[in-house]
């Protein structure tokens, strides 16, 4: 579900994996990170995700892990 609803280009899936490699991040992390970057593209009356709405998901997420972890 997450997937079809949450559907990214091919450039941002390609940024969303150099991260979760990068960050060492669990699959469930990567699954909040598209929820996020849907939310955010909903607020900008977007269609789909783009890159940049993906970036400013990746920031919160990275914000939120730095913390409370």
């Amino acid at each position: 579900m997450i997937r079809k609803h949450c559907a990214i280009s091919a450039d941002g899936e390609k940024l969303l994996e150099n991260v979760v490699s990068r960050l060492r991040l669990f699959r469930a992390l990567h699954d909040r990170i598209l929820k996020v970057s849907r939310t955010i593209a909903d607020l900008d009356g977007a269609e789909s995700v783009a890159p940049k709405q993906l970036s400013v998901a990746i920031q919160y997420r990275t914000l939120d892990r730095s913390y409370w972890a």
